[in-house]
């Protein structure tokens, strides 16, 4: 019996033992493991069983992307103004032995690696450009901060510059500069107005004159053509009366000469002429001589006719 019991108690004691040195590492850790005081492995994701008394888990590491938010360090630009900068580091660890036995207390040595390399950073800068070149001051401290990790197995993903402090003073002055600054644009932007409308008003006046003097100078060619018009009627019915007056006379002429006219005929046509031309109005009258004796040929026909009458 006393056996018996001595076996239970040594199977309990194994069993104690073993479900102690069992151990689960979960997912994105990862343990470091030493075995007599020496490196051992490093154990990833999954169940593990350390050896008892003779292994022992000396780091464990959480491989996951972490943040470090920096305190204000205070730094002084070419210019000799001091300021204070915080930063914000992003980093991973990459490699669980180099993060274990790379560097005593890691976070510290990223925190003072941040300081002295802003320092080094801002110091060739001048405030204007401190204030204005954030990325390039991120840009240059991921690029060495990361190649300063590497042996401690630390990859530096991301450097943000969270809050540039100058000076009170400087901050003054700046805030005086800004509200200059914002004065000086508001007047361009008031002068520009102004000129702009100015120059508006002096082009829509410009272009309301151009707009008259060309209706006014349309207008007179109308009236200049519809006068012309008016005189080419004018003269065309003229020439139609001279036309058809001709025209009537040619044709008195053509029927006269046609109808063989006598002597008399042309005497009494010439003494008609005479007396239109006249009118009554002349006082004395200068007859050709050929017509005189045409009148007494006139007055001979005259008194046949009459005779022949009675």
């Amino acid at each position: 019996m006393a056996g018996f019991i001595s076996i239970a108690v040594i199977v309990v004691v194994l069993i104690v033992l073993i479900a102690s040195n069992v151990r689960v590492v979960p997912q994105a850790h990862a343990y470091v493991v030493e075995r007599l005081g020496a490196y051992a492995g490093t154990w990833d994701t999954g169940l593990h069983i350390k050896i008892p008394l003779i292994d022992r888990v000396a780091k464990k590491v959480v491989l996951k992307e972490r943040v470090v938010d920096f305190p204000p360090q205070p730094v002084i630009t070419k210019d000799n103004v001091t300021m204070k900068i915080d930063t914000v580091v992003y980093y991973q660890i990459t490699d669980p032995k180099l993060y274990a036995y790379g560097v005593s207390r890691p976070i510290v040595a990223i925190e003072n690696l941040t300081a002295t390399t802003l320092r080094n950073i801002i110091g060739q800068l001048e405030l204007d450009e401190t204030l204005t070149s954030r990325d390039l001051i991120n840009t240059q401290m991921r690029s060495i901060l990361d190649e300063a990790t590497d042996p401690w197995g630390i990859k530096v993903n991301r450097v943000e510059v969270k809050n540039i402090l100058p000076p009170k003073d400087i901050q003054e002055a700046m805030e005086k500069q800004m509200r200059a600054e914002r004065e000086r644009r508001r007047a361009i932007l008031e002068a520009e107005g102004t000129k702009k409308s100015a120059i508006l008003e002096a082009e829509g006046r410009k272009e309301a004159a151009i707009l008259d003097a060309e209706a006014r100078k349309r207008a007179k060619i109308l009236d200049a053509e519809a006068k012309k018009e008016a005189e080419i009627r004018e003269a065309e019915g003229h020439a139609e009366a001279i036309r058809q007056v001709q025209q009537a006379t040619a044709d008195g002429i053509e029927f006269i000469k046609k109808s063989d006219p006598s002597q008399a005929v042309i005497a009494l046509k010439s003494f008609d002429a005479m007396t239109r031309v006249a009118d009554g109005q002349a006082t004395k009258i200068i007859i050709p001589s050929e017509m005189q004796n045409l009148g007494g040929l006139v007055a001979s026909i005259t008194e046949v006719a009459k005779t022949a009458k009675e």
